[in-house]
C-alpha cells in the first residue's frame, strides 16, 4: 500500500529524480520504496509525509481515500449535498481543456477582462486553474509575479449547468461562477455570472456576465487567446462575445 501510495503522490511531479532530491532521499533507495521492497524509517516517512501534506495512515490506507475523508465537501453531514454525485461533472457538460473567457472588468467599468482558464480532470473531480492579468493585480497594489496570480477552483455539476468556487492562493480572493450552455453551431459556449467575495461599495462591480468559450486540449491553440488576456474594450471581443455579454443590458 505505502508504495502504490507513494507512486500515487510521486505521478504529480515531472522527475523522480528531482522529486528524490527535494526529499533527500537516495534515488536507489526512493525506488525501493516506490516498488514496495522497503519502507522508510521513522524520520525519513515523517519527511515524505510533511512534503506530501499527509499522514502516517498512508503506509496503510489508500492515499485517495484519505483525501475523501479529509475534505468537508465529502464528509458525511455534506455528501447528500455536495457530495460525489455532485461533483462528478460528466466531460459532455463542461470537457476537459482550454477556454477563453470574457466578462466586463470589477475595477474598469468601461472596459473589459478576457483571459484563459484550464479545466482539468482527477478521478471523479473537476478542477479549473488560471491567472489573474497582471495589470489588475498591479492597479490594486498586489504582487504580479506568477505564484500571486494564480487561481484555481472545483466545479460541481448542478441541475442546468456547472458551478465553480475559485480562489487564489490562500484564499486571498475568491469568487462564485455559474455557466451554463448555450445553443451554438460548435456547442462550445457556456454563459453565466461570475460573483466576487468583497464588501459593497459604490464604485465598484460585485457581479457580471461571463462567457466561456472551449478551445480545445492543445497548448497551440490557447496561446494566441493567452497572449490577448488582460484589459480590452468591447468592440475588441468577439461579436457572439458581445451578443452573449449583453453589454447594454441591465444584470439581473
Amino acid at each position: 500500500m505505502f508504495g502504490s501510495n507513494l507512486r500515487s503522490l510521486a505521478a504529480e511531479h515531472q522527475s523522480v529524480s528531482a522529486l528524490a532530491r527535494d526529499l533527500g532521499i537516495n534515488r536507489t533507495q526512493f525506488n525501493r520504496y516506490l516498488s514496495g521492497e522497503s519502507f522508510p524509517r521513522p524520520d525519513v516517512l515523517a519527511r515524505i509525509c510533511d512534503f506530501f501534506d499527509v499522514d502516517a495512515r498512508v503506509l496503510l490506507e489508500p492515499v485517495d481515500q484519505m483525501a475523501r475523508e479529509a475534505g468537508p465537501i465529502s464528509s458525511e453531514y455534506l455528501r447528500d449535498f455536495m457530495g460525489p454525485a455532485i461533483q462528478t461533472v460528466p466531460e459532455e457538460s463542461l470537457p476537459s481543456g482550454f477556454y477563453q473567457f470574457a466578462r466586463r472588468s470589477f475595477v474598469r467599468d468601461d472596459q473589459f477582462v478576457r483571459g484563459i482558464v484550464l479545466i482539468k480532470r482527477d478521478g471523479a473531480n473537476t478542477f479549473l486553474r488560471g491567472f489573474e492579468p497582471k495589470i489588475a493585480m498591479a492597479m490594486q497594489g498586489i504582487p504580479t509575479d506568477a505564484r500571486a496570480r494564480e487561481y484555481r477552483g472545483f466545479v460541481m455539476q448542478i441541475e442546468d449547468g456547472v458551478a465553480a468556487t475559485v480562489t487564489r492562493r490562500n484564499a486571498m480572493t475568491a469568487s462564485f461562477n455559474y455557466l451554463s450552455r448555450v445553443t451554438s453551431f460548435q456547442n462550445n459556449f457556456w454563459v453565466g455570472y461570475v460573483a466576487r467575495t468583497v464588501r459593497e461599495t459604490s464604485s465598484s462591480t460585485r457581479m457580471t456576465r461571463m462567457v466561456y468559450e472551449f478551445l480545445g486540449t492543445e497548448v497551440s491553440k490557447a496561446l494566441p487567446w493567452a497572449r490577448k488576456a488582460g484589459f480590452c474594450q468591447i468592440n475588441d471581443l468577439m461579436p457572439f462575445h458581445q451578443r452573449l455579454l449583453q453589454p447594454n443590458d441591465p444584470f439581473r
